[in-house]
């Protein structure tokens, strides 16, 4: 299981701050460096600024992603011209996620002008056309989201690119299982990390594909501090948005989404409670302290040093890379640090 490193939004690092933190973890020896993209910091040129500053450590710079950017941000053509570019920079060290967001969400696609009501038909026109395009092919393609007529790169032979999926539901694990390069999980127990490949090898049969040929990624959240319950908080702070959004959802929206990934994995009687206490006016501070730890702790880890490492190898198990997400407990880089350091491959191994 390869070692991968997440350094999202939520840190505040600067821009020296990701090449000195990039830095350090090609010196930890993580085998990768991977970033989140929304609606700010061009994820990018953030791989290319880290992948630039790994160079001074490793021979060729170590391999970065995006994991992942969400498909309405951006057109196919969008997404595969920056991806070719940067593989032909980084000398083929780069990987290209790219998920649904959340288009299922009605009002997200008003938002954006995203006029496809079908996350899973768009997000199979984008991956397939953005595959396609990489591999230098000339594309005549009409599908529900995307029509391209007779549409080549204009960049000779760039180095492969591989492109990965964000898929938590069956049938976009499957649909990643048929099409995709990898996928990228988020927020999954040891168990559901087994349900999500058999998920893929099903989606692979479609095509006639070994199923081995789909890497699996996920992030998993990690947060460290000597003081385990300052853990424990940053850590289920961090957790309450994906599990419950933003408004307690109806029966329809616990069907799609992070909500409907959760309930899979067993934990519709925990979130329905959380969900009592917002509608009784509960507020932020009295959800973080009701989270179950034992939810928590399949999800991901908090605590002291000492223990990251071993859990992480408990949580990963059946990945092909474990991307450790740090969480920081303080609004430090030591903090930061602090998550590398437990986490490093070589105690993870």
């Amino acid at each position: 299981m390869e070692i991968g490193l997440g350094l999202d939004a939520s840190l505040g690092l600067s821009f020296e701050d990701q090449v000195q933190l990039a830095r350090e973890a090609a010196e930890l020896d993580y085998g990768s460096l991977w970033t989140p993209e929304g609606a700010g910091l061009d994820g990018f040129q953030l791989c290319l600024l880290r992948w630039q500053g790994t160079r001074e450590v490793i021979t060729g710079g170590l391999t970065t992603g995006i994991g992942v950017a969400p498909i309405a941000y951006r057109s196919p053509v969008g997404f595969a011209v920056s991806a070719a570019t940067l593989g032909a920079l980084t000398g083929g060290r780069f990987i290209l996620g790219i998920g649904s967001g959340g288009i299922y969400r009605p009002a997200t696609r008003r938002a954006l002008g995203f006029r496809t009501a079908s996350a899973l038909a768009a997000t199979r026109d984008y991956l397939a056309t953005i595959r396609a395009l990489l591999a230098g092919e000339t594309l005549d393609y009409e599908g529900e989201a995307v029509t391209l007529r007779e549409l080549r790169l204009q960049i000779e032979r760039p180095p492969r690119v591989p492109v990965y999926l964000a898929a938590l539901g069956p049938e976009m694990l499957r649909l990643g299982g048929e099409l995709a390069d990898g996928i990228v999980l988020n927020w999954c127990s040891a168990e559901q990390i087994g349900w999500s490949r058999e998920r893929v090898a099903e989606g692979a049969s479609r095509t006639g594909r070994d199923p081995s040929e789909v890497r699996i990624a996920e992030y998993i959240r990690v947060c460290v501090d000597e003081d385990a319950a300052v853990a424990r908080d940053a850590f289920a702070r961090s957790s309450l948005g994906y599990m419950l959004g933003a408004a307690v959802p109806t029966e329809r929206e616990r069907a799609f989404g992070y909500r409907a990934h959760f309930e899979r994995m067993g934990f519709t009687d925990e979130l329905a409670d959380l969900d009592r206490m917002r509608l009784e006016g509960a507020d932020h501070d009295d959800l973080v302290e009701a989270v179950p730890d034992e939810l928590l702790r399949r999800l991901g880890y908090f605590g002291t040093a000492e223990g990251a490492a071993a859990a992480l190898a408990d949580l990963g198990a059946g990945l092909d890379s474990a991307i450790v997400r740090v969480v920081v407990a303080r609004p430090t880089l030591d903090s930061v640090r602090a998550a590398m350091e437990a986490c490093r491959p070589a105690l993870v191994a």
